[in-house]
């Protein structure tokens, strides 16, 4: 059987059947040529194909360390890109599902994996060099791939926790890369308008104060443009697939009119007033609350917690009073998606709204464009404009649309701590990455020693 193996034929045929699977995994048989290439290197040998290395004779050790480089950065590439990709849990808005510190294993093949739309790009960067201050690019515009994903195991589902690029994560401010650019834009045209009531100046328009906000922030800032697979990458759990309605009443979530029952792990947080003790480390270690949710001015606190939890604290003998940090309907905030003063939604009451699906054909009006504008300007590069009451689309009036994608909605599950589709809206289908199968490694900052690694977290499955 050794002899078998080490046949230069077998050896060959072994490597060229895993080849041409992949060519029509990938569909694209422009890659077959490859396969001269693997008979070229197992059976004739007339090219040397690693040619910073000689094939006769010995090589310097820093010769084959080389080797070893360059065929790991190939193999984990591949790996990333087609299996499956390490991603580290940077913000509390998963917790208690996921915590700060976690790494986790996400699967490309749960959900079929995404060919690059850059395929130059700087190996294990997502979309800055290391040490520029945000300013280096890691990838080249010089190939720009269209959107295209292979055959996978499944399709995202209700419940789903998913990895996907951040949708609007597309332009970014380099200064201030942690907040989206539509977000600061949002927030500076609040504060126009609220300098000008405040100096009882005549009102602009919303999007006036929106246009000085973008002239302010591009004459201010460094302002790029970033494709889809060059996005920060998220977490959360898909709550609504396309064609569900989501709506939030006190906080409660529906999905198609159904009530979705608390998983165990979802988070709200909770106004809690004591007799004037404080509660001790330990009693938050108990309970699992990180130093960085500790909300406090001695006597109050504003914490994030479960259902199971919020009961436990109920008992504490200190505790005189706790209830849930609800907003009130009807309470506008400019930050909650679709960004529109007329609907006066909040991140505890919010929708009802129906998800797009691929095929779907809508009604559009000024009304209801709020929705889909940058559904059908961005994600679907259509070019977008209303004029004098009548909306464009590609230079010619329009009053429906058909959505060429599917579309998501994602959530996380510390709701009141997560920035999430509340806040920018739909996920297109070609922002999805992959769903995280198992936690790897656990560490906890705010510990030293063995007490950093969470050793109880680690390998386990992701609900």
């Amino acid at each position: 059987m050794k002899n078998i193996m080490e046949n230069k034929y077998v050896k060959f045929g072994i490597v060229a059947l895993l080849y041409l699977l992949w060519v029509i995994w990938l569909g694209n048989y422009w890659f077959l040529p490859g396969l001269a290439i693997i008979f070229d290197i197992y059976v004739t040998k007339k090219v040397n194909w690693s040619f910073w290395k000689r094939r006769d004779g010995k090589n310097s050790t820093a010769v084959e360390w080389l080797d070893a480089l360059i065929f790991a950065v190939i193999a984990v590439t591949l790996i990333n890109i087609f299996l499956f990709q390490n991603y580290r849990i940077p913000t509390p808005s998963m917790e208690k599902t996921l915590l700060v510190g976690d790494h986790l294993f996400v699967s490309k093949v749960a959900y079929g994996p995404r060919l690059p739309n850059t395929p130059i790009a700087v190996p294990f960067t997502q979309n800055t060099l290391p040490f520029t201050n945000g300013r280096g690019k890691s990838w080249s515009n010089l190939i720009l791939r269209p959107y295209k994903r292979l055959v996978g195991f499944g399709k995202v589902k209700n419940n789903d926790v998913v990895v996907f690029n951040f949708p609007a994560g597309d332009t970014v401010v380099v200064e201030q890369t942690s907040v989206s650019y539509y977000e600061i834009l949002r927030s500076i045209a609040d504060s126009f308008q609220s300098d000008d009531e405040k100096a009882n100046k005549h009102l602009m328009t919303r999007e006036q104060y929106l246009a000085k906000a973008r002239s302010y922030v591009w004459k201010n800032g460094h302002v790029i443009y970033r494709p889809v697979d060059r996005r920060d990458n998220y977490v959360k759990r898909c709550i609504g697939i396309p064609g569900d309605i989501i709506t939030i009443k006190e906080g409660a979530l529906y999905v198609n009119d159904k009530l979705q029952a608390d998983n165990g792990t979802q988070q709200t947080s909770y106004i809690i007033t004591t007799n004037g003790t404080p509660f001790t480390e330990k009693a938050f270690e108990r309970l699992d609350v990180a130093v960085s949710d500790q909300v406090t001015d001695g006597s109050n606190y504003l914490l994030p917690l479960t259902v199971n939890n919020a009961a436990k604290i109920k008992g504490f003998i200190n505790v005189t009073s706790i209830t849930p940090d609800f907003k009130r309907p009807g309470i506008y905030d400019s930050q909650i998606f679709p960004h529109n003063p007329r609907i006066k939604w909040n991140v505890d009451n919010f929708g009802p709204l129906k998800i797009p699906s691929k095929g779907e054909t809508v009604k559009i009006d000024t009304t209801n464009i709020c929705f889909y504008d940058q559904i059908i300007n961005i994600y679907e590069k259509n070019d977008l404009k209303v004029k004098d009451g009548v909306i464009y689309i590609n230079g010619k009036a329009a009053d429906s649309y058909t959505f060429k994608m599917d579309y998501y909605w994602m959530m996380g599950d510390n709701r009141h701590s997560s920035a999430d589709s509340r806040f920018w809206g739909f996920v297109p289908e070609d922002h999805i990455i992959g769903k995280p199968k198992v936690i790897w490694l656990s560490v906890n900052k705010d510990m030293t020693g063995l007490k950093r690694f969470r050793f109880n977290r680690m390998f386990r499955r992701i609900k």
